[in-house]
């Protein structure tokens, strides 16, 4: 039985049908039928992690505590607020012809939380040079309900990114969202590798469907293509399978989902991460069993438009494959 037999009629569910034939039938099940099964729910299926953003009052209560401390427009500010970081990756096995390539990393966007939020990183990135745009999650405020003003936002954001753009899916993220947004011009990796290609020379970039909340990865479906010893980069949502990338082979892991801490104490101490790895892996630069990462902390804001000691930043990252 091929896939198109195995998925559902077009005339009864077109968008499950369309879901099957873009991810195969057992993926598109798999996700659908989690979201299905865990929206609104205040805790993941195995009961372990608590998830602040499914609280209706959590908001009411942040704002009302940064009132009491004298903070709430500071931090308000703070989250309109974003800096443009650049970091270079030394990579020495990089091709020649994608020496000083560049990279515009956005991620966590929630760009339906707040329309001057969204405003700040078109600004932003309008003056921006880089050569390829990859997401790394998190374009929806809420991780239940519809999708409509979160696609809106989407698509006033695409028109101003130039160029191709590559996207991997959030916790906050979904599954219904993947053909609007590859409709718009994104393209989504969902356990999916694609190579870069310049010159003749290749680079290959894969992406793994979220691994935080819905645990739907796949490293092997995304990686078993890339050759042997040849340069490669993981997109995921959050830091939190770095051990299985490194060890899978991947050279660069670009992420999000931790937001830095979004509210940290001085010093930009994060109170929480909300990600089960090491707080070295929270936020920036980081290496981990030959493997480099960046964990951006995000463009955008969770729960509440706020920010403290850990301002809002879109990355642009330049490969390189040495130091001068």
């Amino acid at each position: 039985m091929t896939a198109r037999e195995r998925s559902p009629d077009h005339r009864e569910d077109p968008l499950r049908y369309r879901l099957a034939l873009r991810l195969g039938p057992v993926h598109a099940r798999q996700r659908l039928g989690l979201e299905d099964a865990a929206e609104a729910r205040l805790f993941d299926p195995d009961r372990h992690r608590f998830h602040l953003e499914n609280l209706l009052n959590a908001p009411g209560l942040i704002r009302a505590c940064l009132r009491l401390a004298g903070l709430y427009r500071r931090a308000q500010a703070n989250s309109r607020r974003l800096a443009t970081v650049h970091h270079r990756f030394i990579v020495p096995t990089l091709p020649a012809a994608f020496e000083g390539f560049r990279l515009l990393h956005l991620t966590d966007l929630h760009v339906d939380m707040d329309e001057a939020n969204l405003q700040a990183v078109i600004d932003t990135i309008a003056p921006l040079e880089y050569d390829l745009c990859v997401l790394t999650g998190d374009y929806r405020q809420k991780t239940f309900g519809p999708v409509d003003d979160a696609i809106a936002g989407m698509a006033r954001l695409r028109e101003a990114i130039r160029g191709d753009a590559f996207a991997v899916l959030g916790n906050h993220d979904s599954v219904r969202m993947l053909p609007p947004l590859e409709d718009l011009g994104y393209r989504l990796l969902m356990n999916e590798m694609v190579p870069l290609v310049r010159s003749g020379h290749h680079l290959y970039l894969a992406g793994v469907d979220d691994a935080h909340y819905y645990r739907a990865h796949n490293l092997q479906r995304a990686g078993d293509d890339i050759p042997e010893g040849a340069t490669s980069i993981l997109l995921s949502h959050t830091p939190e399978i770095w051990r299985e990338a490194a060890h899978a082979g991947f050279d660069l892991y670009l992420c999000g989902h931790t937001h830095g801490g979004q509210l940290c104490l001085p010093g930009g101490i994060p109170i929480t991460l909300d990600a089960d790895c090491p707080r070295r892996l929270g936020r920036g630069y980081w290496q981990a069993n030959g493997m480099q990462g960046y964990t951006s902390p995000g463009a955008g804001t969770s729960v509440l438009n706020v920010r403290l000691n850990c301002p809002p930043e879109v990355t642009v990252h330049t490969l390189t494959r040495g130091p001068d």
